[in-house]
C-alpha cells in the first residue's frame, strides 16, 4: 500500500506562486473571458504534482451556486491562462492546469454539523 507524503517545499512553493498569478489574471481580467469577470471565481488553492507538470487549482466562485459555471468558463481558458503563466512566471516548464471545485468548505460545514449533534455533544462534554 503506498502512503502519500507531503508535499516538498518546491511543490507548495511552485503551487503558491501559480495561485496568486492566477488569482491577479483573474482579478484584472486578463484571461479575456467576460463569463469570468461576471461568476467571480475565487483560487483556494494550488496543489502541484511532485514532478511539477501538473497544477489542479482549487476553485470556488463569490457567487453562491455558480461553482459549476464558474470552472467550465475556467476550463474553456485553461490554455490561454497557462500562456499568460509563462509569461509572469520565471520558470522554465509552466505545468497543465486543472480546475477543481474547491469543497473543503462543504466539509468543513459537514464536520461542524457533526460535532454540534446533541448525542455527540454529550461525548464531547464527558471528556471535560
Amino acid at each position: 500500500m503506498a502512503t502519500k507524503s507531503a508535499p516538498s517545499q518546491r511543490m507548495l512553493r511552485t503551487g503558491e506562486l501559480i495561485r496568486h498569478a492566477l488569482a491577479e489574471m483573474i482579478l484584472r481580467g486578463e484571461a479575456g473571458d467576460p463569463e469570468l469577470d461576471k461568476l467571480v471565481p475565487s483560487i483556494a488553492e494550488v496543489q502541484v504534482s511532485p514532478d511539477l507538470k501538473i497544477a489542479t487549482a482549487f476553485v470556488r466562485s463569490l457567487l453562491i451556486g455558480k461553482e459549476q459555471q464558474a470552472l467550465e468558463a475556467l476550463n474553456r481558458n485553461r490554455k490561454f491562462m497557462r500562456g499568460l503563466l509563462a509569461k509572469k512566471m520565471a520558470m522554465k516548464f509552466v505545468p497543465e492546469i486543472r480546475f477543481r471545485i474547491d469543497t473543503s468548505l462543504d466539509y468543513a460545514g459537514k464536520i461542524d454539523e457533526i460535532l454540534r449533534k446533541p448525542e455527540v455533544r454529550q461525548d464531547l462534554d464527558k471528556d471535560d
